[in-house]
């Protein structure tokens, strides 16, 4: 079979996937992180939410903050966006976070604080995604739906040797179809949770992007990229976003004191909605912010790196030391924002690289 052709097994073979996962999920899956074992929708679309595109080792701490701080939906929907984006802050892609907390105002408004029952009416809510959605109705419900998150995609596509390249949003259909079709037939509400928890655990232990363990693979002997030799074809994916870089001035006004000056970030834009320093794109603007007389004192900290999935940042920080009177006035400022303390900023939600400038790791 030809990369870039969509392939299927023979449906003889494929007859048991199902059952073969569901089993393998019972006896080799994962079954003690904290959103497991459970069907409050709130736990689960919580951790759907902190999982995508973030590692499961990463999300375990914020998961357990969260819930501490936020047991239910109705105390996410009482906060306030600051107290969401400050237990956020580190975890990424922030837009998570300000559609979460949407999302479980919405929940509250207009479905009394219980989530909707379907994946059809979850997808309606903001940031939750047919995949998400899939998997909430899935784990909670057991609807017989499927999720077709990067692993599962991963998975499904060596099983099938689907060559169709997934860019294509056409092909990324047919794979739901296929997908779809491979859900268990039997005990629906029973097997839903287990197979949709076995196709996520089969895609982060065992059929990984590179050297997977197919000879341990509970359907190694029903997957076709394993039988042609050639798991490492699939999937095929192959419009990728360039990566870009950008250099960033920072303004590290502090007060004689120790108070600093931060403002909220707009939305969009890099770090939407967190609070942070001025940023400038050059240095010469970023002295223009400052008054005449103080800016002598501008001192150069050295210059770091910071990684986005798709961009560069070189950030570079220039402190300055001034009265607290200089940004006082907000026609005076290089932004709108405050002086915060000490022992008021480690609060706020702030963007991985200002709370580590901050706290001089």
């Amino acid at each position: 079979m030809k990369v870039g052709a969509p392939g299927i097994g023979e449906p003889a073979q494929l007859s048991d996937f199902a059952t073969r996962i569901v089993r393998w999920q019972k006896s080799h899956g994962r079954h003690t992180l904290p959103w497991q074992n459970t069907q409050d929708p709130y736990r689960v679309w919580l951790s759907e939410i902190m999982l995508q595109q973030t590692q499961v080792s990463t999300v375990l701490e914020y998961f357990t903050r969260f819930l501490k701080r936020f047991p239910d939906v109705f105390e996410l929907a009482a906060a306030s966006e600051d107290d969401v984006m400050s237990l956020w802050s580190g975890l990424g892609y922030y837009s998570r976070a300000r559609n979460m907390h949407r999302c479980a105002r919405q929940v509250v408004s207009d479905f009394g604080g219980k989530f909707p029952p379907t994946a059809e009416l979850l997808q309606t809510l903001p940031g939750i995604g047919r995949s998400t959605a899939a998997a909430i109705a899935a784990f909670c419900y057991g609807e017989r739906v499927a999720i077709l998150d990067g692993n599962v995609k991963r998975v499904l596509t060596r099983v099938l040797a689907f060559g169709a390249d997934l860019a294509v949003s056409r092909n990324e259909n047919a794979l739901w179809a296929q997908a779809t079709g491979l859900l268990p037939q039997r005990a629906v509400k029973e097997a839903m949770p287990r197979y949709t928890q076995g196709l996520m655990d089969l895609g982060s232990t065992i059929c990984l992007a590179r050297n997977p363990m197919c000879l341990i693979c509970p359907v190694h002997e029903v997957c076709a990229a394993y039988r042609e030799g050639r798991p490492q074809d699939f999937p095929v994916k192959t419009r990728k976003l360039k990566r870009s870089s950008q250099s960033i001035w920072l303004l590290w006004a502090q007060t004689p004191a120790g108070a600093v000056w931060l403002g909220k970030r707009p939305v969009p834009g890099v770090w939407a909605g967190l609070y942070c320093m001025p940023l400038f794109d050059s240095h010469e603007s970023l002295e223009l912010a400052v008054p005449v007389k103080y800016r002598v004192r501008l001192e150069a900290a050295e210059v770091f790196l910071h990684v986005l999935t798709h961009k560069d940042l070189h950030l570079h920080p220039v402190r300055v030391t001034v009265p607290q009177s200089v940004f006082s006035n907000p026609a005076g400022t290089p932004g709108e924002g405050a002086w915060f303390n000490a022992d008021q900023w480690p609060a706020l939600g702030l963007p991985a690289p200002i709370r580590k400038l901050l706290q001089g790791t």
